[in-house]
């Protein structure tokens, strides 16, 4: 029988993406940037929207600016405030949405790209929708309305 101090134990160090040593797109990052590009061809034919989970790939710091970089920024930023907090940023590509959800540590908690039209969470339901018209027809027949204030409205200049 073989004793476990016998047995050749050879250390390898890790092979490095070549991304990390040139600068360039690493191919995981490349495989992330194809299956959005597919996603987005998808729902302009009306599929239904895609997720991609960015906490469950093996991306490394370095991907993960990359990937960001890739995106570039869009216009639009949409923060919630919930038991933590949600921040979805539009990218610069169209569609394409950068979303983090934090707890109220600030921790992230989950981190994903969603290829929609409108990211999923800012959709209203029409049972949502319902329950709007009847609290704004209560406010009016029970006269509960705010007085008027001079604020400005949204798209109007003051």
């Amino acid at each position: 029988m073989t004793r476990l101090a016998d047995i050749p134990i050879r250390v390898e160090a890790a092979q490095r993406d070549a991304s990390d040593r040139t600068g360039t797109i690493g191919g995981g990052v490349v495989a992330i940037l194809a299956e959005i590009a597919t996603a987005l061809e998808r729902l302009g034919r009306g599929a239904d929207s895609t997720a991609i989970d960015l906490r469950s790939l093996p991306l490394s710091d370095a991907d993960h600016t990359r990937l960001i970089d890739a995106l570039g920024p869009g216009e639009l930023r949409i923060e919630l405030s919930t038991d933590g907090s949600v921040q979805i940023r539009e990218t610069d590509v169209h569609g394409v949405w950068w979303n983090e959800y934090r707890d109220r540590d600030g921790q992230v908690t989950a981190a994903f790209i969603e290829v929609a039209h409108v990211p999923s969470i800012v959709v209203v339901e029409s049972d949502e929708l319902q329950q709007g018209a009847e609290r704004l027809r209560a406010k009016i027949s029970t006269g509960l309305l705010a007085p008027f204030t001079n604020q400005t409205v949204i798209g109007q200049e003051g």
